[in-house]
């Protein structure tokens, strides 16, 4: 059976998307256990060319949305980027998946070969649906899921690839 563009895009990213959601709760409880701010971690980055930890989440949460809406032939949304707290970090997760969850499916199945126009600083692209997906759109989002998820862990919290994964669907061999 071939893989489809929905559980390539959506699925992925709900997956992803919900593994940082739980990964924001294993640092506010880090925060508390050592009794300091969590909202700390928001504003923390790897290197001072990088992104702070808020950035990377809204990054994330960007390229999950704004491909699956693309996919789907849909304009985006737009996000404000405000988020200042873990709860607020929480609630743009949930947001975002909340909204690629409601998105046509069918629409975004047909997107493989349909040409994907989409701003690239100044520019716009052009990629089709499968390449945007594949070549740009995952590599950026698991980009950002990752730093996101180093920025935590360098700051102490007790995290493991299984937290970054999420929740795999496995059956047993």
């Amino acid at each position: 059976m071939p893989i489809s563009m929905s559980h390539s895009s959506v699925d992925t990213y709900v997956r992803t998307l919900n593994a940082l959601s739980a990964i924001l709760d294993k640092a506010a409880e880090h925060a508390a256990a050592k009794k300091f701010d969590s909202n700390v971690y928001c504003t923390m980055r790897l290197r001072p060319d990088m992104f702070t930890f808020a950035r990377q989440v809204q990054v994330a949460c960007d390229q999950a949305k704004n491909a699956s809406a693309r996919l789907a032939n849909v304009e985006p949304p737009k996000y404000e980027d405000h988020e200042a707290t873990l709860p607020d970090l929480k609630a743009r997760l949930a947001k975002t998946i909340a909204f690629i969850q409601g998105l046509d499916r069918k629409a975004i199945d047909a997107s493989a070969d349909r040409d994907i126009v989409f701003p690239l600083g100044p520019n716009k692209m052009k990629m089709s649906g499968a390449d945007y997906l594949n070549q740009f759109s995952l590599p950026n989002f698991f980009f950002h899921s990752t730093a996101a998820y180093a920025i935590l862990r360098y700051a102490g919290v007790d995290l493991a690839k299984r937290d970054f994964l999420g929740a795999v669907q496995m059956a047993p061999a």
